[in-house]
């Protein structure tokens, strides 16, 4: 049975009806599409990647890529405080989860931060071609069920910054939260910095107040990025960590609460909690 132009053009025309008045429709659309695109801009320059394997810059033209359909589908960045990143030295660059649109701000960070990386699990390297695309611009896995494994990428992440000066973004939550207050921070980007002595990058998103995930809306929205001054580690030990992670924890939440209800004037939303 064939498809006639006429009914081919009706489909389209109701797909786009339904996207144009659903906004549960134009979420999943804006998702999927955004979705689709990140893996074409990530795979799409994997011949040019096999130049130079496991360098950093093999990840701009996907990141220049992303901000620029981001932006297509409502999500535009600011971001402010660039002053305060040192490119002569590596450190640790810790961010709150919110989305899997925290893509765009990777994509942000990524050019101006210099030799950055970020660590993913193992399972991710074997999703080709994706996978491949996150091991040729130098992304660090670890098998989180074997401690010897993260343990050795913890030393090897340590190495990466005192000895090329990289820059390892981590999400410190773990996991996505979109409420008023960050989620719990893990402990593992902590060790690293602790273990390189390297300086923590603290850098904070606004709530995204034009997603909401319950009520699948996704609608424009301007978001700030900021990026704070640097935490210094030298000199502490394990025993630090855990009033390291209270402090860096409350910084970031007290920007966070400050950018988010900027964003809300911003964007001129009312939010009722």
């Amino acid at each position: 049975m064939t498809t006639s132009n006429g009914e081919l053009l009706g489909l389209a025309f109701m797909a786009f009806f339904i996207i144009t008045l659903s906004s549960t429709a134009r979420y999943y659309f804006k998702f999927f599409c955004f979705i689709a695109f990140s893996v074409v801009c990530a795979v799409g320059p994997v011949p040019l990647m096999l130049i130079r394997p496991r360098d950093y810059r093999n990840a701009l033209i996907p990141a220049y890529l992303c901000i620029g359909f981001g932006k297509m589908l409502g999500a535009s960045f600011t971001v402010r405080g660039k002053e305060n990143i040192q490119r002569t030295h590596g450190g640790v660059v810790l961010m709150n989860h919110q989305s899997a649109l925290d893509l765009i701000v990777l994509a942000e960070l990524w050019p101006i931060m210099g030799r950055s990386t970020v660590v993913a699990k193992k399972e991710v390297l074997y999703m080709f071609p994706f996978g491949l695309a996150c091991w040729l611009w130098g992304t660090l896995f670890i098998d989180r069920q074997n401690r010897d494994s993260a343990k050795s990428v913890i030393n090897k992440e340590a190495k990466a910054i005192n000895e090329k000066q990289a820059k390892l973004l981590f999400f410190p939550e773990g996991t996505r939260g979109n409420g008023d207050k960050l989620l719990p921070f893990k402990k593992g980007s902590f060790h690293v910095a602790v273990e390189s002595q390297a300086f923590i990058q603290p850098v904070v998103i606004s709530k995204y107040h034009f997603l909401k995930s319950n009520a699948k809306i996704f609608n424009r929205g301007q978001n700030i990025i900021k990026i704070l001054p640097e935490v210094p580690c030298a000199g502490l030990t394990k025993d630090d960590i855990p009033e390291l992670m209270e402090r860096v924890q409350r910084m970031m939440q007290r920007e966070y609460e400050l950018l988010s209800e900027e964003s809300l004037s911003i964007n001129n939303i009312s939010e009722v909690h």
